[in-house]
């Protein structure tokens, strides 16, 4: 046997066992099997996930649309039902029904996993509440891939907290961006091309301009980009290249500065409401800073909250 020949096909004989092993492995039925899905690279689907969307009866799919061109690519003949937003709860009792047959279905999202910032959950709550098993397939995430490469979190320090999409209205994102950019650990959100511009500008009016932030367009993409630079910079950044404002975006903002301002803190709230009868909420959070030394995007929370209130 040619050489060159012997050693290309070493890596497709490994790869053929393994699939053959993995087909092998146990696959309960009746089961639900929620299978997460490449984000942009086809080749990020596991070979488990391959050899279950093979095995099973049916996919549910989000958008059958998007899920029949990878399937065609993995060689996957598995016909679809639609389980979108608009349809949960009646697919969750069809796919209930299958499983009462003592079928195996397959729940997919257009890609990344089901129920993390996409349809799903109601149709998991639904199979549990039935009494049948859901085994969970891993595999591409958005969150985990931006995290990967953005250095936030650590061994020492692995919290993160994973925020969804922003409201698309500018004072609920605002409201939204400072509670969840006071907590004490890396936020992640989602954020859709046309309105990061916007986020990001809200984001340092709530963080300052200081506070890092990881921007991640076109994960896996041919076009992926993963910028960490201080919100003051990000702007400038994403207008540099008129070709950035498109794709999905995944934003990490860094955990605030240890010092803060506990709500109910006399003295931080002393001070902010006084701001609040001459200034806006975020100059009331700025002076109070300087004032009390305590976090900018903390105070810049409560002030919201004591607005709030004194508007109710």
């Amino acid at each position: 046997m040619d050489k060159e020949f012997e050693q290309a096909a070493q890596p497709v004989s490994a790869w053929s066992r393994l699939a053959e092993k993995i087909a092998a492995q146990h696959w309960p039925a009746p089961a639900l099997y929620v299978v997460a899905t490449p984000i942009g690279n086809l080749g990020d689907l596991s070979l488990r996930a391959q050899a279950c969307l093979q095995r099973v009866d049916v996919i549910a799919a989000e958008d059958t649309r998007m899920t029949r061109p990878l399937l065609d690519a993995w060689g996957v003949a598995t016909p679809l039902m639609a389980a979108h937003r608009h349809n949960e709860a009646q697919a969750a009792q069809a796919i209930v029904a299958r499983l009462a047959g003592g079928e195996r279905v397959a729940l997919v999202s257009d890609a990344g996993a089901p129920g993390v910032s996409d349809p799903g959950a109601r149709i998991v709550r639904a199979v549990r509440e039935a009494g049948y098993p859901v085994v969970p397939m891993p595999g591409a995430s958005a969150v985990i891939a931006a995290l990967m490469a953005s250095g936030a979190t650590s061994d020492e320090n692995p919290a993160f907290a994973f925020a969804g999409f922003p409201p698309s209205k500018a004072a609920a994102r605002q409201r939204w961006l400072a509670q969840w950019c006071a907590l004490p650990a890396p936020v992640v959100m989602y954020e859709a091309p046309h309105r990061v511009a916007a986020t990001l500008a809200d984001l340092a009016a709530v963080c300052g301009g200081r506070r890092q932030v990881t921007v991640a367009r076109e994960l896996t993409k041919r076009f992926e980009e993963i910028a960490v630079l201080p919100l003051e910079e990000a702007q400038a950044w994403l207008t540099a290249n008129p070709q950035r404002v498109q794709g999905e975006f995944v934003l990490i903002v860094e955990a605030p500065p240890q010092s803060g301002v506990e709500p109910g803190d006399a003295g931080a709230d002393e001070v902010l409401r006084a701001l609040l009868e001459v200034l806006s909420v975020r100059d009331s959070a700025k002076v109070a800073a300087r004032i009390t030394g305590a976090a900018r995007d903390a105070l810049y929370a409560r002030a919201l909250a004591l607005k709030q209130g004194e508007e109710e």
